[in-house]
């Protein structure tokens, strides 16, 4: 598969197709990063959640399974926030019904929800492991960091969800940028503000990014088929990012109660919510969305607001119930297929080269 039209991606990062496994934090390991990565995409593993010794363990699993490929390793870049006792009192206040309703102790210490930031040393892994693509969400991680992970060798993508976002990612030294629509599951790697009003879909946003940038763009957000594919490619993008496509696959690591919403939901029932981190993140809606309301001012900031729900999703069935947990998806869910990864990256790539080389009509 060497006929690409735009091969800026694939030569930058080493790849054959171009296409990139989402990071998926929670969601996806070395075994969905080591299919996408054998049929010739980029397999990515989400550091986030991660210690450093189990991302050792799973750079060696992919090390082993696909010796010389590529491999991206992706980070937060957030900024921790400072504690807001008030806040946080409030928000599980609302939660209280719920914590009656399933005989759980409301008065007992609240469980804290962390999300890992990169930090001095997760950029000394970088470069002792030495990645070929280091990834980074919410931003990018501080000056002099930055500068040590591109010293090591990598590659640095990061997501921007307006042009300004792009054009501040390009001047900061990203060497290739994610065009994130407003379809894209899971959270949004919006930065420069936190206004939701401000994003917009994947195909106004990429052709505007394309234009705006000199670095190649990579289209993420309601693509989920060949098609997706070569709309991207035509609007600018010299590839795509999948996410909710792979959730699909066997290799994803999805609750029984998530797998079951991806193949039952529809396209519509997704929104944005921040009722389970803090931030604004794309899943299916359930009970607590539906009840609360997607977005609620009272969440404390990323990532605490997780903490109140913990309790409540301990006491519940995680293989039935997901009342209380997010169900990360993009808009286009539908297009979902259960394949093996692999070749579900190899048929996107293959069906979408059969379209550009067909000669118009």
């Amino acid at each position: 598969m060497n006929h690409w039209p735009d091969r800026r991606v694939l030569d930058l990062l080493g790849i054959e197709v171009p296409i990139l496994q989402a990071p998926m934090a929670g969601a996806s390991a070395s075994p969905l990063a080591i299919a996408v990565a054998s049929a010739g995409g980029l397999g990515a593993l989400p550091c986030a959640m991660l210690t450093g010794d189990q991302v050792r363990g799973e750079i060696a699993a992919f090390r082993a399974a696909c010796p010389g490929r590529p491999l991206n390793l992706n980070f937060f870049c957030h900024r921790p926030p400072a504690p807001d006792a008030d806040r946080e009192a409030r928000w599980k206040q609302a939660l209280k019904p719920y914590y009656q309703e399933l005989g759980v102790d409301f008065e007992a210490p609240t469980p804290v929800s962390n999300r890992a930031p990169f930090d001095e040393q997760s950029c000394q892994m970088i470069e002792q492991l030495r990645p070929e693509v280091v990834s980074f969400h919410f931003g990018l991680p501080p000056a002099g960091l930055l500068q040590r992970v591109k010293a090591s060798g990598a590659k640095v993508l990061s997501s921007a969800t307006t042009v300004e976002e792009a054009v501040w990612l390009q001047a900061h030294g990203c060497d290739a940028i994610i065009a994130m629509g407003y379809e894209a599951g899971g959270h949004r790697g919006m930065f420069l503000s936190d206004d939701i009003t401000s994003q917009i879909g994947t195909f106004a946003l990429v052709p505007q990014i394309a234009d705006a940038v000199g670095v190649p763009v990579i289209a993420a957000g309601g693509i989920g088929d060949h098609r997706g594919l070569v709309a991207a490619l035509a609007l600018g993008a010299s590839a795509v990012q999948l996410g909710t496509a792979y959730l699909f696959c066997p290799e994803a690591k999805v609750s029984p109660a998530h797998r079951r919403a991806l193949d039952n939901a529809p396209a519509s029932d997704t929104a944005l919510t921040n009722l389970f981190t803090g931030r604004p993140a794309r899943g299916i809606n359930n009970r607590i969305m539906r009840e609360l309301g997607p977005m609620s001012a009272l969440a404390p900031s990323f990532p605490l607001a997780g903490g109140a729900l913990m309790p409540l999703r301990a006491v519940t069935d995680p293989q039935a119930n997901s009342d209380f947990s997010n169900l990360w998806s993009g808009q286009a869910l539908r297009l979902g297929k259960p394949m093996p990864a692999a070749d579900l990256t190899r048929e996107i790539a293959s069906k979408a080269l059969a379209c550009i080389a067909r000669p118009p009509l």
